[in-house]
């Protein structure tokens, strides 16, 4: 393993990078520069993803050349136990920054355009910061049919790229102590969710400023931060009167993804921020 320099895959191993967004932590390949075809098996995303006899990871992402012409960079994303997504907000955040580092595309406010299995999205990097718009966001339930538990005030429903769970907890306090690993298992299989949800469980820190844990499908456990279930707890948070159109979302791993929201009169129109940080690169020897 080395720092990050760039360059093209050794002829001794496959190149890779791994990269941090908020906690999320993904393998990246630059589909460009070599095949990419072996890595994204489902055999083959369990045992890199594994931690502690593969890299370690939440996901693998692909950069590949993208289909519509109107983007500079497409991704694919895949979560760890090699179910392939529509979209990670993390993963996207980091694929931000990684495009702008392999100079397919240029840092700056007018931004680029990046493919995903959730559209074509505005991005850019900030300030040092990447960020990105999602798609318009249509489907929003402030209400779910579902009943609350003990230590819960209201479950609500979005579709962010990906479908998404919020439960608010009870009162003001905070979320320490919410079951989220045995509730976030019984509501990411909720019946009414025939392709299961994410769960993000979210209470108060004081002005525009929320926590949040997440049980995350496709990882079957929590993680440490989930961009996309910022912008639907942001978006829930909004419609149900106790958020407004900039929210700060503190995740697990201490680190704040900050979603900014507007409307087209109908839809909500979110744009994600956080950070994609390259943490090392590599070579896999074997896969």
């Amino acid at each position: 393993m080395s720092a990050w320099t760039g360059g093209a895959a050794s002829d001794q191993g496959r190149r890779f990078y791994k990269m941090t967004g908020s906690g999320n932590d993904f393998v990246f390949v630059d589909g460009r520069t070599q095949p990419a075809a072996g890595w994204t098996t489902p055999e083959a995303i369990r045992r890199i993803c594994a931690r502690g006899t593969g890299v370690g990871a939440d996901g693998i992402v692909v950069l590949r050349p993208p289909i519509d012409p109107s983007a500079n960079i497409a991704i694919d994303y895949w979560n760890s136990d090699g179910s392939l997504a529509s979209l990670c907000g993390n993963a996207t955040l980091c694929a931000t920054r990684l495009a702008v580092e392999l100079g397919a595309a240029t840092a700056g406010d007018k931004g680029f355009r990046i493919e995903t299995g959730a559209g074509v999205l505005g991005a850019r990097v900030v300030d040092g910061m990447p960020e990105f718009d999602l798609q318009p966001v249509t489907e929003v339930q402030a209400d779910f049919a579902s009943p609350v538990g003990a230590q819960e005030s209201w479950i609500g429903y979005a579709v962010a790229g990906v479908p998404h769970l919020v439960v608010r907890s009870a009162g003001e306090g905070g979320i320490d102590e919410m079951p989220v690993l045995s509730r976030g298992r019984v509501l990411r299989n909720h019946p009414r969710l025939p392709q299961g949800a994410n769960v993000n469980f979210v209470g108060r820190a004081g002005g525009k400023r929320w926590t949040m844990r997440t049980f995350e499908r496709g990882v079957e456990g929590e993680t440490l931060a989930c961009g996309t279930g910022a912008v639907a707890t942001a978006i829930l948070l909004a419609a149900r009167g106790e958020g407004g159109l900039e929210t700060e979302i503190w995740t697990r791993s201490g680190q704040m993804l900050a979603v900014r929201l507007a409307t087209d009169g109908t839809n909500w129109l979110p744009t994600l921020r956080g950070e994609g940080r390259i943490v090392f690169d590599g070579t896999l020897v074997e896969l």
